[in-house]
């Protein structure tokens, strides 16, 4: 079996996420992983929080409280959520850590032996209002390539553009919202990012797999405009990464900080460290570095696709021009964005739901099975009410819920809680065996592909081939003038349930563990073998009828949520 690292984009600390950044990236992430252990492979699935630049600033202060503490509190906020949601990290760490500030340092010190990095001076906005220096997340403005009118200085979120803050239509200060800004002289360290533009691009062009939506970032980066440009990697900030050499001090550079997207995909490399160092794992080297077995490992990636820019470029040329022997990334699954009900997902808004309050509504995975069989992955798609609703009364409570809930208390009412024992498999279940088996391979195609939303058509397909066979056998009728024959199709139906719970764990972990325990069979493997699976549970073994996996959502709920979480509309 194959070794794979898996890392998902790793969050803002500045605040609880709605459901566009879970289904973004930890959530297909955390779908991807539990599918390959459930396949037998070795899997590093690591996430942190993303706690450096001025979002945290930001956040701590309008919190009132300081940077490193809001941090901390977040991160416990943070990871208590995600387990909430069922995302099985091997190890949430923080771009904070001890570990990363060294990392950081050490890839900042080779890259400048190796002469990629270069002292610029430069003229960088000063709010007077302010009395500071304004990194380029500390400014707004209107995007001069699209008009979208909150850009930030370094990137429009809308059109994925970078930017320079002298870029911006009447920009502003995020602090004090000042628009009396000035150009002062000041010194940073860049990354010679178009020294490596050829090989940057050699490398993309290689991955001909790789989604279209990523690929095409990626190009229009390298070639758009002047090409790929040099990147400024420190910022006049407080809080972050000192800026040092290696394990040396970097004259000149005294009071700065290394910019948050240098040091924030590190902590991937960074969080294998911790994770080791928090007695949980061994040897990070061999999943991170080629010259300690990394060359073996199958590394995936998966992001929004406003991240694509810093994990098919700046990444990358850190890794690359560093000379050493680190581990690239070998897939970036990017996604598009999730919108909410005809608009966007808005914090200051109360816009959209986030993920605690997905979470005191209902079961993580009624969330989880509607964001996963919505994914965006070849365009933008959008959060409804009436949708959710109807996903979750059709595919979960009727296709799924429906059939274990019939069949198991069928059987109590006519056989009692056991596997029935009379009764031969006739032409009807042995096609239904042949079917199953082939809808399977067709979900696993899908999932080793990582098509996300294809994966989940063809598990529903699967939950829907058992309500057709019971559709059309109707054991409860058989039984008045064939009990034997009774017998037979509902051993075959209850033996669907474990199946079905091991190919929905990926999906919905919660009513899968359900669907286990009540067939007494807490553990289940993988159906490789589809014929034998279905043969599990023996003649005559116990079984407990479960609770309803999973409750309609009525249109008294739906309307009431609409209403809360529709916010206030500009």
């Amino acid at each position: 079996m194959a070794r794979h690292l898996i890392t998902s984009a790793i969050p803002y600390i500045n605040g609880i996420k709605h459901l566009g950044n879970l289904v973004g990236s930890q959530l297909p992430a955390d779908l991807y992983a539990r599918y390959l252990r459930a396949r037998g492979h070795e899997v590093l699935f690591l996430c942190a929080t993303d706690e450096h630049g001025t979002p945290a600033e930001l956040a701590a202060a309008k919190a009132g409280k300081p940077v490193a503490e809001y941090c901390a509190e977040m991160h416990a906020v943070q990871s208590e959520i995600a387990e909430g949601f069922g995302l099985s990290f091997d190890h949430f760490g923080r771009s904070s850590s001890p570990q990363n500030h060294k990392l950081t340092q050490h890839f900042a010190g080779v890259l400048a032996d190796n002469g990629l990095i270069e002292e610029v001076t430069e003229q960088q906005v000063y709010s007077i209002a302010d009395g500071r220096f304004l990194p380029d997340r500390y400014i707004e403005g209107t995007c001069p390539n699209c008009g979208f009118e909150s850009a930030r200085g370094d990137q429009c979120d809308n059109c994925t553009k970078q930017l320079d803050p002298v870029d911006l239509i009447n920009p502003r200060s995020t602090i004090s919202g000042s628009t009396e800004l000035e150009m002062r002289e000041t010194k940073h360290l860049f990354l010679k990012q178009s020294q490596m533009k050829d090989q940057l691009d050699a490398w993309i062009t290689s991955k001909t797999d790789w989604p279209v939506l990523t690929t095409s970032i990626a190009k229009k980066w390298l070639h758009d405009g002047d090409g790929l440009q040099d990147r400024g990697i420190t910022r006049d900030l407080d809080w972050g990464v000192p800026v040092r050499r290696g394990d040396r001090d970097w004259p000149g550079m005294e009071g700065k900080v290394f910019y948050v997207w240098f040091d924030a995909p590190i902590e991937y490399i960074a969080s294998a460290q911790e994770w080791v160092d928090a007695g949980k794992g061994e040897n990070w080297e061999r999943w991170w570095r080629t010259d300690k077995g990394a060359e073996d490992v199958r590394y995936t990636q998966f992001m929004g696709k406003d991240n694509v820019p810093f994990h098919t470029l700046s990444f990358p040329a850190t890794i690359m021009g560093s000379g050493e022997p680190w581990k690239l990334v070998d897939y970036i699954k990017s996604f598009n964005y999730l919108n909410y009900d005809g608009g966007q997902f808005s914090t200051s808004r109360g816009r959209g739901v986030f993920m605690d309050q997905a979470l005191e509504i209902l079961p993580a995975d009624y969330w989880r099975w509607w964001l996963l069989s919505h994914a965006p992955e070849s365009s933008d798609a959008e959060f409804t009410w009436e949708n959710f609703q109807t996903s979750v009364n059709k595919d979960l409570a009727d296709v799924l819920g429906n059939f274990v809930s019939r069949i198991t208390k069928f059987c109590r009412s006519k056989f009692g809680e056991a596997v029935p024992e009379a009764g031969a498999y006739g032409p009807a279940e042995e096609a239904l065996i042949a079917d199953i088996t082939a809808l399977v391979a067709r979900y696993q195609e899908q999932m080793d592909a990582i098509e996300v939303r294809k994966s989940a058509q063809e598990l529903r397909a699967i939950w829907a081939a058992g309500n057709e066979y019971l559709q059309a056998e109707a054991p409860w009728t058989t039984f008045k003038t064939d009990p034997d024959r009774a017998a037979a199709q509902v051993r075959l139906a209850l033996n669907l349930i474990p199946l079905y719970a091991v190919l929905s764990a990926p999906f919905i972990p919660g009513a899968a563990r359900t669907m286990l325990e009540a067939m007494g069979v807490p553990e289940a493997g993988w159906p490789d073998d589809v014929p034998a699976i279905l043969g599990l549970l023996a003649p005559g073994h116990a079984f407990e009828v479960p609770d309803v996996l999973f409750a309609k959502i009525s249109d008294e709920d739906r309307e009431a949520w609409a209403a809360r979480f529709a916010g206030t509309r500009s």
